[in-house]
């Protein structure tokens, strides 16, 4: 940890790097961060209370790095323990397993200055299923050819509260933003463990445009660890989507207001895949329950349909879902 207090630099990006039982991605996720040209660049990785000797690789490996030591707190709070300590006006979020394309900073910086009024930016990425450490040069160079269309998704630029609200097209491993603006909104919120980031996006949507560069400048990389986790007890995307709701409605702060009717079916959606993932886990009174709220949301979601009567059949049968 570091004793001196941060000195801002206006032009200075400080890249933070949550790193939770990372090491066998880490290293090329910060080689990924030291092949961009920014000159003004520090690293910050905020270990979450690691098993597996990934702060002590960074701390020896890469002694440019900041490295900070946390006991185990949530994604949530090492992002905001990054940003306190961050030096530069700048921020970019990325984890420990992702990747960066060469020139992503750049470009992200090249569309700020053509659009002043924006204090945060994100970026187009593409998605790499492995578990090996390295990706392979020839699909870095595939990904970069690939045309800004094809990025996923195929995202909003400017007031995109209205966008945001049906669905969470910012991933954070791309995001760019002021420090000033993140400490404003008070960072990510610890008591959002699942959708803290599309908490925080949804947030800043209201105070700034939100803008894009739509070619892909990022990997997200699927692997066992980052797609299998224990089922959440609550619904958080839509309780992130009704909490928005609540505060400030429909419309963005330009006008703009997003269809009733399509944030019904996406909270339905969303209750209605919380079901699904309660039936396979046994759970059919849960299961039941949120397939219910589903279709109060919208009545022909064919999903909490399908869950509601195999819960209900499971549970009359005394069998497994």
């Amino acid at each position: 940890m570091r004793t001196d207090s941060p000195r801002a630099s206006p032009s200075g990006i400080t890249v933070v790097i949550p790193c939770f039982n990372a090491r066998r991605y880490i290293a090329a996720t910060l080689d990924s961060v030291l092949a961009q040209q920014d000159a003004q660049l520090e690293i910050i990785v905020v270990d979450d209370g690691s098993a597996d000797g990934s702060a002590d690789f960074v701390e020896h490996a890469y002694p440019q790095v900041c490295l900070i030591r946390q006991s185990n707190q949530g994604v949530a709070v090492a992002r905001n323990r990054g940003v306190q300590e961050a030096r530069h006006a700048w921020i970019a979020f990325l984890d420990a397993d992702d990747i960066w394309l060469p020139g992503k900073l750049s470009a992200q910086r090249a569309l700020l200055q053509q659009q002043p009024l924006a204090r945060l930016c994100y970026a187009g990425w593409d998605t790499w299923a492995s578990q090996e450490p390295t990706p392979p040069q020839q699909l870095l160079e595939a990904v970069r050819r690939e045309p800004a269309a094809t990025a996923h998704p195929c995202g909003p630029s400017g007031w995109i509260y209205p966008d945001l609200l049906q669905g969470c097209c910012v991933w954070t491993s791309t995001v760019l933003a002021e420090r000033r603006l993140l400490l404003e909104l008070g960072g990510f919120e610890p008591g959002v463990p699942v959708g803290e980031d599309y908490d925080l996006w949804l947030r800043a949507s209201r105070v700034t445009p939100i803008v894009r560069v739509q070619q892909p400048l990022a990997l997200y990389r699927l692997h066992p660890q980052s797609t299998t986790r224990a089922l959440p007890k609550r619904n958080y995307k839509a309780e992130v989507i009704e909490r928005a709701l609540a505060r400030w409605g429909l419309e963005g702060p330009d006008g703009r207001r997003a269809p009733g009717g399509a944030i019904q079916r996406t909270l339905a959606r969303s209750w209605a895949d919380f079901a699904g993932a309660q039936l396979l886990a046994g759970q059919l009174d849960l299961a039941r329950h949120s397939a219910r709220l589903s279709l109060q949301h919208w009545p022909w979601q064919r999903l909490a349909w399908w869950v509601g009567i195999k819960s209900l059949l499971s549970r009359i049968g005394g069998g497994k879902a």
